[in-house]
């Protein structure tokens, strides 16, 4: 390994912190500029005194709610009726007051604490709209109770559910539900019969409330990685939740769905005639007791079809971010799934066409996840080799010229420019390309960054244990600590110790091999970078350190077989020697750089005479 290898393999390190600064900053700048629009928007508004003051009043508002619910027939039962509908993933409860979904239970899978995983439990999740009740009064659906119909079972298995509310002049208006047999994916379709006479401004103002709370061990990680997601004007984006802030986000163009989506887990509404706007707003709270990442609010608007009779065909999800069953409803929905961002967005790709496929299959013929991730290491590892081969045949050529290099340093001491053009010359007269060490690292970083987000996005890591790590989606913890390191954090991963210790033995390999060692800073390098890396990945997915674990044992070993047994240094030297012998034509760039060299010598010839003859006077 030579100078430019390690330098290449510090500006890996650097891009990676470099990343997350970047990342982090731009998320603070954002939500910092946020809060003074808000905070502005705050003091233009006029002061308004909500409180009640008399008993009196309270009884005004119940009387304008009972009155403009007089129009509308209710369940004759007069009282909240649940009705639930069940597939093989999903489990649905649905209310009769406001005839929509109370609870969702994702069936397959539990939360980190081995309980069932609720998705909604019904304390915030609402959906809700204001329909017209004559006289310029209005009531939100959710404040009605709705007539359940029986559950309906089709030949294909699938079940639907009708929620009905009438008005007494004639006007219904219908929730359905449809439920497949294997399927995330809930049909809601609002059916209307005096659409024209419910909704006067043929719009619907739809209200959208949901909920994430903690499904995975950290919750302070699983904050990290949801989003509020969604399609707008056929494009997809997202928004980040910062832990303990607040945030919203206003549409003014056409949109087709909107989601809260966590680590692994989504909650979203589609539209299938897409949302003509709106804005939704966000709360992750400061009180982790509470064990909710976020509440999100929206407000979205629908258009009514013109005419009496009117279908408003809406879809609801509930259920894990895999990529494989996201991408089937064609709606861009896959992109939840966060392969690749922001200005390393690119690496989507890799991870969409090479290493997801390669994972997948892998998985399907063996059960370890564990090995899984060690056999595409090895995969990843066995692609890159030729340029894993450059890089050190580069450090041979360039530590054979080590001897030439110490003549250059004591010929011109202290000229470092005359130095380094005599050095290039070196190189170039032996073939060596002097970036041979430092490129391939480089190349390497794009195939990092992917596995870096495929292994914090891939659900089929989670809860998978492999040796002490219990769930390879999130760090392996051998030891909590009663209290909170800074840089470190409260617990001991040690897949984070191992990836350290192995990135350690490489640097330290490296430097025994460096053509020039002299440098005091480079010393330290093998040492600076493990306890950096130990501080940054004790929280990662222990999937993440065990590929880095593994990836560093190859590299090592890897090192040892090219540097023993593959690179011939006689031969290098002959190969080297022969090379100095052939005629070598200049570019016009090298002809440029000479003459700059013979005029600079010159130059400074002239000064060195005209200085000799001062000291003489």
């Amino acid at each position: 390994m030579d100078r430019n290898t390690v330098i290449g393999f510090v500006l890996l390190a650097l891009l990676f912190f470099g990343y997350f600064y970047y990342t982090s900053q731009g998320e603070k700048a954002a939500e910092k500029q946020k809060l003074h629009i808000q905070d502005s928007l705050n003091r233009l508004k006029p002061k308004v005194d909500t409180t009640l003051k008399m008993s009196s009043g309270s009884d005004s508002l119940n009387a304008k709610r009972d009155s403009s619910t007089a129009g509308i027939t209710q369940d004759s039962v007069g009282k909240e009726q649940l009705v639930t509908l069940e597939n093989k993933v999903l489990k649905i409860t649905f209310s009769s007051k406001g005839g929509q979904p109370k609870e969702i239970e994702i069936k397959n899978f539990k939360t980190f604490n081995g309980k069932p995983l609720i998705l909604q439990d019904g304390s915030f999740n609402d959906i809700s709209y204001a329909i017209n009740t004559g006289n310029n009064q209005s009531v939100q659906t959710n404040d009605l109770l709705f007539t359940p119909s029986a559950v309906q079972t089709n030949a294909d298995s699938s079940q639907v559910i009708n929620f009905l509310i009438q008005t007494k002049t004639g006007e219904s208006i219908e929730h359905q539900y449809i439920l497949k047999a294997n399927d995330y994916m809930v049909g809601f379709n609002i059916r209307l019969n005096g659409a024209n006479r419910l909704f006067p401004q043929n719009t619907v103002n739809l209200l959208w409330k949901v909920k994430a709370g903690q499904l995975e061990k950290d919750m302070g990680w699983e904050t990290q990685q949801s989003h509020i997601s969604f399609v707008e004007n056929n494009n997809f984006d997202f928004e980040h939740i910062a832990e303990g802030r607040s945030d919203d986000k206003k549409f003014e163009a056409p949109v087709q769905w909107l989601a809260l989506n966590q680590q692994f887990f989504a909650s979203a509404i589609v539209a299938k005639n897409n949302f003509a706007g709106g804005e939704i707003k966000w709360d992750s709270p400061k009180d982790t007791s509470l064990h909710v990442i976020a509440d999100a609010t929206a407000n979205l608007k629908l258009d009514v079809p013109q005419g009496n009779d009117a279908v408003i065909p809406m879809e609801l999800f509930y259920g894990p971010t895999n990529y494989k069953i996201l991408k089937s409803y064609g709606n861009q929905m896959f992109n939840m799934v966060p392969l690749g961002s922001g200005i390393l967005a690119f690496v989507k790709y890799i991870n969409r066409g090479f290493i997801m496929p390669v994972f997948n299959f892998l998985a399907s013929k063996i059960a370890s996840y564990g090995l899984v991730i060690a056999l595409l290491t090895i995969i990843i590892r066995l692609l890159i080799s030729p340029l894993t081969y450059q890089s050190y045949l580069s450090g041979a050529k360039m530590k054979l010229l080590k001897p030439e290099l110490e003549v250059l340093k004591t010929k011109f001491k202290d000229d470092k420019q005359a130095f380094g053009m005599e050095q290039m010359k070196l190189y170039k007269s032996a073939g060596v390309n002097p970036l041979g060490g430092c490129i391939p690292a480089l190349f390497q970083i794009p195939i990092f960054f992917a596995l870096y987000d495929f292994f914090n996005s891939n659900i089929a890591l989670r809860q998978q244990s492999f040796w002490w790590a219990k769930d390879l989606s999130t760090y392996d913890s051998i030891y909590n600590i009663p209290f909170n390191i800074p840089f470190y954090g409260n617990h001991v991963s040690l897949f984070t110790i191992t990836a350290a210790i192995t990135s350690m033995l490489i640097s330290l390999y490296g430097m025994s091999n460096m053509q020039d060692n002299s440098n005091p800073v480079m010393k330290y390098l093998p040492f600076i970078f493990p306890v950096v890396l130990i501080g940054v990945f004790n929280r990662m997915p222990a999937a993440l350190t065990w590929y880095y674990t593994v990836s560093n044992t190859i590299t090592l070993l890897i090192q040892l077989v090219i540097q023993k047994y593959i690179i011939d240094h006689d031969k290098i030297m002959a190969k080297l020697q022969e090379n100095k012998k052939k005629p070598k034509a200049q570019s016009k760039w090298q002809e440029r750089v000479a003459a700059m060299q013979e005029s600079n010598t010159k130059l400074k010839s002239m000064k060195d005479k005209s200085d000799a003859l001062k000291k003489k006077k």
